[in-house]
């Protein structure tokens, strides 16, 4: 169930909308006004390493493990 990010072409007020399936995405209307008339953007996204920081991470993979020598 993505999260899409919108711009009303009649207001011009963005907004995000969850959609349950990609059929639905003409569907979305505005919050503001109701209009139909919405813009789909493109959105960025960012991911996240979970289990510490990305030091963490880079002194885990770079470790003498893997046989690139000590750390």
């Amino acid at each position: 169930m993505p999260l899409y990010e919108f711009v009303c072409d009649e207001c011009g007020k963005p907004f995000e909308q969850l959609v349950l399936s990609a059929g639905k995405v003409a569907e979305v209307s505005c919050p503001a006004c109701e209009s139909l008339n919405v813009t789909r953007k493109i959105s960025s996204f960012s991911s996240r390493l979970s289990g510490g920081s990305s030091t963490s991470f880079a002194n885990s993979y770079s470790s003498s493990s893997c046989g690139t020598g000590s750390v």
